[in-house]
């Protein structure tokens, strides 16, 4: 597995017991009353499974990679162009996970999906489907302490011109 990470370029990641994911209700909460986002895209609440469910999915698999991004950005906007890229690439990882004879590989953006433009705002109306993937966090995925329970960086930033640390996560079986 750890082959095909590299081959992809991906080589800073932790494994990580998927039951160890920390899922939590107030990371829900935050979508709902915090996002921007919240009810127009199709990969983000309210068009995902609940907590319980997602809680539940992870204990499904027996292992978790879970992939480090840092970037300093000059204006907030541009994230949006680095995370599109990192997540085309990761797509690309599952793919070859999956055709590695992984058939439950299932990944996680490390952000919103911006795989189209525009989002539709339902899963039906979404235009790639088979490119589309939720963000841990609209899994309900406490960012924050799943990565530091992996010794990774993260911090509420206060400025666009910190370093953002961002994490993806690859499920397998």
């Amino acid at each position: 597995m750890e082959k095909i990470f590299k081959k992809h370029c991906f080589d800073d990641f932790k494994w990580l017991d998927p039951k160890k994911i920390a899922v939590s209700q107030w990371v829900r909460m935050k979508c709902l009353y915090g996002c921007p986002i919240y009810g127009s895209a199709a990969c983000c609440p309210p068009n995902v499974p609940t907590v319980s469910e997602c809680r539940e999915f992870f204990r499904e698999y027996s292992s978790a990679a879970v992939f480090h991004f840092s970037e300093r950005m000059k204006k907030p906007e541009d994230r949006h162009v680095w995370t599109k890229k990192i997540n085309a690439r990761l797509l690309r990882l599952e793919r070859d996970v999956f055709l590695a004879g992984n058939q439950r590989a299932f990944l996680l953006y490390m952000d919103t999906c911006h795989a189209c433009a525009e989002c539709a705002s339902t899963r039906s109306g979404c235009n790639k489907k088979k490119a589309a993937r939720p963000a841990p966090e609209a899994f309900a995925v406490d960012v924050f302490s799943t990565a530091r329970s992996l010794g990774y960086p993260i911090e509420v930033l206060s400025d666009h011109d910190q370093p953002m640390n961002r994490y993806a996560i690859l499920l397998v079986d």
